[in-house]
């Protein structure tokens, strides 16, 4: 069964998403009990893209998260690097979403993205960042690619501000997640790579440093569920 390793080599990540595409975000509303559709919501509150905006999202996967822009009338993207997490996308609205109305899928790394400097009003990824293989460079093409005075928005797992629950939460990630995953037929050792991902990520504080060392300004975040995700929110300069 195909896994990555914490280096994050880009052809490991994106062969063990492809792997895991079919079943992904059933697996996702099992193991969040439900909790990633609020999270989807507070992330769109969080970009605030109205109607005429262009929005770009990042580690879209099947395009799901993406959804939640374009009700709001604005214009999305879903780029990912995992073609398998593409293809599933597309062929759940048709077979023709890379083309005519609707949400267009783009094939695409974080560290080198397919996009013109300044090309949207904002730019989100969730719960993929830490999946990157180099941080720093992908917080700096997403500079790149937003507009003078546009937004970034990140929704990343983090640190549980309450010690018992971490604790507890912690067990979870390491003995129970990968066992629901391969209850529900996805890739379980793509699971355990996930959870070992979660531990390894930064706090809130420090993933904000790094945002504001590539070049964000204006950084701060909101804990939601006691911290086991953040959303963090900077702005490029004007």
């Amino acid at each position: 069964m195909t896994r990555a390793q914490l280096d994050k080599q880009p052809d490991e990540v994106a062969a063990m998403f492809d792997r895991t595409a079919r079943r992904y975000d059933l697996v996702n509303d099992v193991l969040t009990l439900g909790q990633v559709r609020l999270w989807r919501k507070a992330v769109a509150h969080a970009v605030d893209a109205g109607p005429g905006e262009l929005v770009l999202d990042l580690g879209a996967g099947t395009g799901t998260s993406t959804d939640t822009f374009t009700t709001l009338g604005a214009r999305a993207i879903a780029c990912d690097f995992s073609l398998g997490m593409l293809h599933t996308g597309v062929r759940r609205r048709g077979g023709n979403a890379l083309s005519g109305p609707g949400v267009p899928f783009v094939a695409g790394d974080a560290m080198r993205l397919p996009f013109a400097d300044d090309s949207f009003d904002a730019v989100t990824i969730s719960v993929a960042l830490r999946n990157v293989h180099d941080t720093a460079q992908a917080l700096r093409e997403m500079l790149r690619v937003t507009r003078p005075g546009g937004r970034l928005v990140v929704l990343e797992f983090s640190r549980v501000t309450v010690p018992a629950f971490d604790l507890v939460y912690r067990q979870y990630l390491m003995r129970l997640l990968p066992v629901v995953a391969r209850v529900f037929g996805s890739n379980g050792a793509s699971y355990d790579y996930l959870a070992e991902s979660i531990r390894d990520w930064p706090d809130q504080a420090t993933l904000a440093r790094t945002m504001q060392g590539a070049g964000w300004k204006r950084v701060a975040w909101r804990n939601l569920d006691l911290g086991i995700v953040a959303i963090h929110r900077g702005f490029k300069p004007a």
